[in-house]
């Protein structure tokens, strides 16, 4: 018996123009609540991302596994952008959103390796010692693959537009959590 195939990972730049129909349903899809944009007008989903693309510490990205598109991710600068103000941050410091296109046939354990491949990404640049996440305190499951790839929770922080757990992971405890040097 051969071992399955691992599915072949690509993280592209986001089009904010020629993306923005493939990433609304997934933006507005009711388990993309914590995403914040449910009511969001393709139009909307235009905007925010070419802010986005325009913004000089802050980037989109489309990831396609084995060449289909299949979860977003977004990188920014948590000293200039999401947490300014609300933590000490550190030289090497890489903020990071992601979301799972929805789909009616979950695979076990793809969002996990979406997260795995996200991490992978950001510590691929030799400057990034550590990576920031601040999801809503209630998104469990979130909290779950975050701890699972070696983020260690802080406090929570108010923001805005939410109450967010502020969490850590190095490269060292990334690599402990997923068991193989980057």
């Amino acid at each position: 018996m051969t071992a399955p195939a691992t599915p072949a990972v690509e993280i592209r730049p986001l089009d904010p123009l020629k993306d923005a129909e493939l990433i609304h349903p997934w933006v507005t899809h009711p388990k993309a609540a914590f995403w914040m944009m449910q009511d969001a007008k393709l139009q909307d989903v235009e905007r925010a991302y070419m802010e986005i693309a325009a913004h000089p510490h802050h980037d989109a990205f489309l990831g396609l596994v084995d060449g289909e598109p299949a979860f977003l991710m977004e990188r920014y600068d948590p000293s200039r952008v999401e947490l300014v103000g609300l933590y000490e941050p550190r030289p090497g410091d890489v903020g990071m959103h992601f979301l799972v296109a929805p789909t009616d046939t979950p695979v076990h354990g793809f969002t996990r390796l979406v997260i795995t491949a996200v991490m992978r990404e950001l510590f691929a640049d030799p400057a990034t010692a550590r990576v920031v996440v601040e999801p809503d305190v209630r998104n469990t499951a979130v909290h779950a693959l975050n701890e699972a790839v070696g983020f260690v929770p802080d406090r929570a922080v108010r923001k805005p537009e939410k109450e967010a757990l502020l969490s850590f992971c190095t490269r060292a405890q990334f690599e402990t959590a997923v068991g193989a040097a980057i």
